[in-house]
């Protein structure tokens, strides 16, 4: 899990996320869906096949990993799945795309991440994905008119109750960390109100149980305050605030989320 994670963290490196998710669109509906995400150009192709939920291969044989979404559903997909009746096969199969981001560079595993768009369209394959409740943001993109873009698209799908947003239980309710523990490794969505922020050592934590130890909780490093600061998030005003995070499930006694990027975390009304 923590390899994954690694890789994850690793291949998004230049979508490491500055504004947070709330801060753009506290579940805003109005999904401005075909603007944003105008990255400078950085190759072309043609789809050949699909690799998995989120990454596919052109015909000149590069990998391309789908920026700044993640998968509704592990990523090992049966071969089948992984073809014609995947979610991103229907959208990309056969079609010329091009592909926009700030670096071009491979990842360790070879594989090109990007802003992918079907020839002709000004609206991004994630986007339509995340339309169609296929996907879920990641958090991690740097802009902030094509992060709102993408948080647009998801809230439209889950307004909608569409593709994975039919299942209620999709977002997690931090008051339940048995839930929540059922999907360590997986990236998951929880909402719920921070009952206390604590700091121990080096790091921060956004307590949501009474029981510190075996209730759910969000952790951040002392070198992310700064980045939260810049986004004018004091940690401390997030005490009884309802808020949903999103990220990697792991379990240290309790569930832990580790916030990486601000972009994980959104603030939500009715607080």
């Amino acid at each position: 899990m923590k390899q994954a994670r690694g890789a994850a963290a690793g291949c998004d490196r230049f979508f490491a996320l500055v504004l947070p998710l709330g801060l753009i669109s506290v579940v805003s509906a109005a999904p401005a869906i075909a603007s944003g995400c105008s990255f400078e150009a950085q190759g072309e192709g043609r789809v050949a096949s699909i690799v998995d939920a989120r990454s596919f291969r052109l015909e000149d044989g590069r990998e391309i990993r789908l920026a700044g979404i993640e998968p509704v559903r592990s990523e090992k997909m049966a071969p089948e799945k992984a073809g014609p009746t995947s979610a991103l096969w229907a959208i990309i199969a056969g079609h010329n795309v091009t592909l926009r981001g700030d670096d071009d560079t491979p990842d360790r595993y070879g594989r090109q991440q990007a802003l992918v768009f079907l020839e002709g369209s000004d609206t991004s394959v994630q986007a339509m994905l995340l339309q169609e409740g296929e996907a879920l943001v990641a958090g991690t993109v740097t802009d902030k008119d094509c992060a709102k873009n993408l948080a647009a698209a998801e809230a439209a799908a889950r307004s909608a109750k569409k593709g994975t947003w039919a299942d209620s239980a999709v977002i997690k309710n931090a008051e339940s960390p048995g839930d929540i523990l059922a999907g360590i490794g997986r990236f998951t969505v929880v909402e719920g109100k921070v009952l206390s922020v604590r700091q121990a050592g080096a790091t921060t934590y956004l307590n949501f149980g009474r029981n510190w130890t075996r209730g759910f909780a969000v952790t951040i490093s002392r070198r992310m305050i700064p980045v939260f600061e810049a986004a004018g998030i004091g940690l401390k005003s997030l005490e009884n605030r309802k808020i949903r995070v999103r990220g990697w499930v792991e379990a240290r006694q309790g569930p832990r989320i580790e916030m990486l990027r601000v972009g994980q975390l959104e603030l939500l009304g009715g607080n």
